[in-house]
Formats: C-alpha cells, structure tokens, sequence
C-alpha cells in the first residue's frame, strides 16, 4: 500500500490540491452567487446564462489558490521561467474557465433540475453545477499543467 501511495503520489496531492482550490472556489460562488444578485440583478440570469461574475470571481479565486498549492506542493518547477510558467499557467486556466462555465450553464439548465435533499444538508442545483463542472475540468488541468507547464 505504501508503495503504490508513493508511486502516485502526485496525483494524490494534485487531488488535495484540487479539493482544497474547490472547496476555495465553491465557498466563494455560495458569497458571490447570494450578495451579488442584490448589487447586479441580472446576475441570476443574464441573457440565458446564470450566475455568470459569480462563476469568474469564483473560478478566479479557485485557480489562484490552485497555481500556489501546484508550485508549493504538487509539481516540480524548472521546466519554464517563472513568468513563463505562470503565463502558461494562466491560459490553460483561462481555457479551463471557459469549459468550466459551459458546463456549469449545461448541467445548471439540463441535468441538476432540483435541490438534493441529502437530509441533513441540502445542496442546490446551483452548487450541484458547480461541483460536476469543477471534477469534469480538473481531469484536463492535471493532464496539461503536468504535461505542459511543469517538469512532466
């Protein structure tokens, strides 16, 4: 067991890193999604598309707290400079917004339809949305940044 913990270790700090960045990111969409309806009010429905600066001050959040838990604990750096490593940081992150905000708008409108009611807690469709958008994209980030941005 604890060999193939070291063998994978990367990936399991990229999982720590990537749950701790969303649970960044979600806490933030739950602030920006209830007080900035009341500054902007078409924020929960802006020309078809729901929540939409919540979804990129949140993301923003998520992605900042994610390139400085990847540099501190997941990924070797040296691969590019630092400014280079942190411009290509930011774009696969961008492209990753971009995914991330068309899926949230698809599973918002098509799949989570309703509330779970888990019974002790009950998680909104617009938190359901969130969290689906944020597994789905975080398989390509891990992928490329690895690949791509550090010492794959």
């Amino acid at each position: 067991m604890k060999e193939l913990l070291l063998k994978h270790k990367q990936v399991l700090l990229f999982v720590v890193a990537g749950a701790l960045s969303a649970v960044v990111e979600i806490a933030s969409f739950k602030i920006f999604s209830v007080y900035l309806p009341r500054i902007f009010s078409q924020e929960n429905n802006f020309h078809g598309i729901h929540f939409p600066l919540s979804n990129i001050f949140s993301t923003s959040c998520g992605i900042i707290t994610n390139y400085f838990l990847s540099i501190w604990f997941v990924f070797e750096r040296g691969k590019h400079s630092k400014k280079r490593e942190f411009a290509y940081f930011m774009f696969v992150s961008f492209f990753s917004t971009i995914l991330s905000l068309t899926f949230f708008q698809l599973f918002f409108r098509f799949m989570f339809t309703a509330h779970l009611d888990l019974g002790i807690i009950v998680i909104s469709k617009e938190i359901l949305s969130k969290i689906a958008a944020i597994l789905l994209v975080s398989i390509l980030n891990y992928t490329v940044k690895k690949k791509v941005i550090f010492n794959g």
